[in-house]
């Protein structure tokens, strides 16, 4: 199965210019590739230079904006694995991901916030190889304003698509 079709299809449906660099906003790294295992650092739903959703979960943010920023954050931290690599295809199984959701103090909905990113894995992984383990916590500030950050954990082939 070729996982950048799927990707490359969600992608632009989002808005993302697939050849563009994802861009980090700070002092560390995006990616850390250790003992067959890629560790993907907390990505917010930012397309280029702007973040696509900001503000609170539950306040300025309804639940369908936040599971489109999930959905935007995930892609995005995929982006960065494909660029690393050239292909989504050195992916052997997603192992886990942690959600943060920037919401009020009354919202309760973080695994639906969550559910679009796990829907995006499946739609390119497919549910075997995209199954995972999931937390989702709220948050009371997240960087840049974003509603949503997402970090990922995902085992790789050991075949590496150079």
């Amino acid at each position: 199965m070729n996982f950048d079709l799927h990707f490359n299809e969600i992608a632009k449906n989002l808005g993302f210019d697939i050849s563009e660099e994802i861009k980090i906003g700070g002092k560390y790294t995006s990616l850390i590739e250790h003992n067959g295992l890629a560790y993907i650092s907390g990505q917010i739903p930012r397309i280029g230079d702007t973040v696509q959703i900001i503000g609170r979960v539950g306040d300025e943010v309804d639940l369908s904006q936040a599971q489109l920023a999930a959905q935007i954050s995930t892609i995005r931290a995929l982006a960065i694995l494909k660029q690393h690599y050239g292909s989504l295809n050195i992916v052997e199984k997603i192992l886990q991901m942690n959600v943060f959701v920037h919401c009020a103090s009354t919202f309760t909905q973080h695994s639906e916030v969550s559910d679009g990113a796990s829907e995006v894995l499946y739609k390119i992984f497919g549910l075997e190889l995209g199954k995972h383990t999931r937390t989702s916590v709220g948050a009371n500030q997240l960087p840049k304003n974003a509603s949503v950050e997402i970090n990922f954990i995902i085992a790789l082939n050991s075949i590496k698509n150079e």
